[in-house]
């Protein structure tokens, strides 16, 4: 079984799109984004990745498997140069635009390219109760199970304490950003415990590394969230914008919801009642109790 995986980003998404490769038999090719080919390099030995930019160095066999998960014009054109038998996930429509096979649906009916429409996907991503893994893993025929995520050893790093907040959550999701994340570490201070914003790092390693070496991490649905379920840290995350039921928790996040969620589902401006919605007083009793 030879089995293409299309998965660029975002890293976040990258990482939990990993449990899969405990299930599929035979060699598995993955293409990435250039900065997440190291947290697949080297995951197993029937593993082989390599960046979106050397993508035609996997053109050198037929796969009985293409497993498409982005949903974007350049992904889906690839395809046409690479040989298989069966394909999961988005495609080229003749004429423009981009269709999805109908054992995808699960997941991508709510997503851009879904056919319902955007407006209405959002809908239906509002009300799913179903984490990512199993939408995907049901409509390759397979059962999840909570299966963890599989990531290469972090790097040593001199970053440590009891907690880990991440309050930046990037430029496309301004609103998964919480507005009280100075105040909440000058209250857990005044608890004498050792509170770190995580910096910037030169690689994921590095950042994986700083994540693992704390007690418990506070964030947004961000890549931080995810590299603390990988690590076994447990968090707090905070879904403003976003929807919670999409992670799966594996018994070490506690998950606080925006009571705006509604209003505010997936949306990318900024309004100050989003990101102030979950208070001060809900986010330090969660992350206290956490460390209990």
């Amino acid at each position: 079984m030879n089995t293409l995986i299309l998965k660029l980003g975002a890293t976040g998404d990258v990482v939990r799109t990993t449990p899969l490769l405990k299930h599929l038999a035979g060699e598995v090719s993955w293409i990435t984004a250039a900065k997440n080919v190291p947290l697949l390099a080297g995951l197993a030995k029937t593993l082989r990745c390599t960046a979106w930019e050397q993508r035609a160095q996997f053109c050198d066999r037929a796969y009985d498997l293409v497993i498409n998960l982005e949903d974007t014009p350049d992904v889906a054109d690839f395809l046409s140069q690479v040989k298989f038998i069966k394909l999961f996930g988005a495609y080229a429509v003749a004429g423009g635009g981009l269709a999805y096979t109908d054992d995808a649906r699960g997941w991508f009916d709510l997503s851009l390219i879904s056919r319902f429409g955007k407006s209405a996907a959002d809908q239906l991503k509002l009300e799913n109760r179903r984490t990512y893994q199993d939408l995907i893993f049901s409509g390759l025929g397979l059962k999840f199970k909570g299966e963890k995520y599989l990531l290469p050893e972090p790097a040593k790093t001199g970053l440590t304490g009891d907690i880990a907040l991440a309050p930046k959550a990037g430029h496309v999701w301004p609103m998964k950003n919480w507005a009280y994340y100075a105040e909440l570490k000058t209250a857990l201070e005044g608890r004498g415990l050792t509170v770190n914003v995580l910096p910037e790092r030169a690689s994921l390693l590095e950042h994986l590394g700083d994540v693992k070496n704390h007690r418990c991490l506070v964030s947004g649905d961000s890549l931080p969230m995810h590299l603390a379920l990988a690590a076994g840290t447990r968090c707090v995350t905070l879904f403003n914008c976003t929807a919670p039921w999409e992670i799966y928790p594996y018994g070490l996040q506690r998950q606080l919801t925006s009571p705006l969620l509604a209003e505010f589902f997936f949306k990318r401006g900024l309004d100050e009642r989003a990101i102030k919605a979950i208070s001060l007083e809900e986010v330090l009793s969660a992350t206290l109790e956490q460390l209990r």
